[in-house]
């Protein structure tokens, strides 16, 4: 409505009215709380909703933003083998696994997948190049992957609260373990060059 119609609605001055929407802070006489009150009970449904949002408070920005979960995944190659862990519990279908953990906010995520290595595992690898990044099929969480060289350490479970077991999967065996359709493509092609290349 505009202020014309609003006040002869009400049955008050336009000046009133106008008042209002001047000063919306203004702290009205009880009766005319009342009328108000009756004219809004009365309103039909749409114009209800439509003051409920007018006077709903604006959205707070958050001072803190959040973070979307990324985990860092190294594939630890070393001549012949892969590096995988034996998750204890996972989403179905993804029990074997290339070792894994959570980037912290702020870190980078070539650091977090050798230490993570090393903490779940035991061995020393060391960063060769990142293979891409991707929104996991099924976890749905966002991963990056980097392809790593084996320095040294045995492996062996560290992590027995997460991992049954760790073992060096025969390259050709890989699929075996981790299902072809769940190992990001870009992961599959620099196992099957680092196979090709002379030792």
């Amino acid at each position: 409505m505009t202020h014309d119609e609003f006040s002869a609605h009400l049955g008050v001055g336009r000046r009133t009215v106008a008042t209002w929407h001047a000063r919306p802070d203004t702290v009205l006489k009880p009766d005319m709380q009342r009328a108000l009150d009756t004219a809004l009970e009365l309103a039909p449904p749409g114009a209800r909703a439509r003051f409920t949002q007018a006077i709903s408070p604006p959205p707070v920005a958050s001072a803190v933003h959040g973070q979307a979960l990324t985990i860092a995944i190294a594939i630890v190659t070393k001549p012949g083998s892969v590096l995988l862990v034996c998750r204890r519990e996972t989403e179905p279908g993804l029990m074997w696994a290339f070792p894994a953990g959570v980037v912290k906010p702020g870190a980078a995520p070539d650091v977090a997948a050798v230490r993570e290595t090393l903490a779940e595992t035991g061995v020393h690898c060391a960063v060769r190049t990142h293979l891409g990044s991707r929104v996991h099929p099924v976890t749905g969480v966002h991963c990056d992957y980097y392809l790593c060289d084996y320095l040294a350490g045995e492996a062996q479970n560290r992590d027995p609260e997460e991992n049954v077991s760790v073992i060096w999967a025969p390259r050709a065996a890989l699929t075996r373990f981790v299902p072809a359709g769940q190992i990001f493509p870009p992961v599959l092609q620099a196992i099957e060059e680092d196979h090709e290349r002379p030792a």
